[in-house]
């Protein structure tokens, strides 16, 4: 049976309130203020977006503080924020954490930290991928031992959202019993924390090391079909949000096409840039669709969640950086300045097109999905 990808009125009225209150905070000179500052983000916006708008919590359900919404709402508010290039740990705290929690750790891990998270008083990062640079769960080798009633973790985790300021990290390592994931608070013993320096300067990146390392384990027994769950649902999550990110690029093409003037006339009416506008639409179109169609799968619960989140990821990373790389085309010698904000939506596409695998990588999960 098709999913129904329509929008209520609420939802509508909830994208226009998330674009007003980015509008109002996440300006071109708010987000390179933010994307300078050591921690990547402002806590005061953090906590408004989570006391104000809920959306902190949006996924969280409502026993543990959040708004309880669905993956649509999530949709909604991720591609906002994409357009806005907002400066936060949304993706990797409200989305890739919460997600997380929700589906691997043990009744009392969720209380205290959703409720954090929903509030706005914790940031919680999951260290998962390792220096070998693979996001798959078989990259995945980073061993947990247990010592007398406590565990301990000895090991490095890379491209940590925001793991340089997180106040808990969620480490995905190996037991005996399989992949589980286990509790590390800042501050902790053998803890190495470092801001790790990124192409993408909107998203702050850290390397974790941990020697000896003291741990709670937070899950019971293999978590491995949990956290392909976790990853897929982040992966329809950061692809709604390049969605966003492609939208305004083709948006600033074409309100550029139509304002510059060459030899008496706008050059968006010359073919060539003609057919840059409508190879840039297209993509973005049918990146939308993917994206869209992995969210809604996403809150329906249904079977193909992972067969959809992989072609998701994979279409809106290749359409958001096409989108990018044409609309500095389109701007001509003035395109390659840093001044313009196009270059700030570059280097987002570019690595979010690698982040959680690249869209090769994805094709390949979706073959193996569907048994290629």
């Amino acid at each position: 049976m098709p999913i129904d990808m329509s929008f209520t009125e609420e939802h509508e009225e909830l994208r226009a309130t998330v674009r007003a209150f980015l509008v109002e905070v996440s300006d071109e000179q708010a987000v390179r203020e933010h994307m300078s500052s050591e921690r990547g983000y402002d806590r005061d916006i953090w906590r408004r977006l989570a006391e104000q708008l809920g959306l902190a919590g949006l996924i969280i359900p409502e026993e543990h503080g959040g708004a309880g919404a669905s993956f649509v709402e999530l949709l909604i508010a991720m591609e906002e924020m994409g357009r806005a290039l907002l400066c936060s740990p949304y993706l990797g705290t409200s989305v890739f954490a919460a997600s997380a929690l929700l589906a691997c750790a043990d009744e009392a891990t969720q209380k205290e930290l959703l409720a954090g998270i929903a509030s706005g008083e914790k940031i919680v990062s999951v260290a998962w991928v390792e220096p070998n640079g693979r996001w798959d769960l078989a990259g995945i080798e980073l061993q947990a031992r247990a010592k007398d009633d406590l565990w301990e973790l000895d090991g490095a985790k890379s491209w940590v959202l925001d793991g340089h300021s997180a106040d808990t990290l969620l480490v995905v390592a190996r037991t005996d019993e399989g992949l589980e994931l286990f509790r590390v608070d800042a501050g902790a013993e053998g803890l190495s924390r470092e801001l790790v320096p990124s192409l993408d300067l909107t998203r702050k990146l850290a390397q974790i090391d941990l020697a000896a390392t003291p741990a709670s384990r937070v899950s019971r027994g293999d978590q491995t079909a949990a956290l392909e769950q976790v990853l897929a649902l982040t992966k329809a999550a950061l692809a709604a949000e390049q969605v966003g990110g492609a939208e305004k690029c083709l948006e600033m093409a074409v309100e550029y096409a139509k304002t510059r003037l060459q030899f008496g006339r706008p050059i968006g009416s010359y073919q060539a840039i003609k057919h840059k506008c409508a190879d840039m639409l297209v993509q973005v179109e049918l990146a939308k669709s993917a994206a869209y169609n992995a969210c809604f799968v996403a809150a329906g619960e249904e079977d193909d969640l992972l067969e959809a989140a992989a072609l998701a990821k994979a279409h809106c990373s290749e359409a958001y950086f096409l989108a990018a790389a044409e609309c500095i085309q389109i701007h001509g010698g003035m395109g390659f300045t840093w001044e313009l904000p196009i270059h700030l939506y570059f280097k987002r596409a570019k690595a979010s097109e690698l982040f959680f695998g690249d869209a090769a990588l994805q094709r390949e999960i979706v073959a193996d999905q569907i048994g290629i």
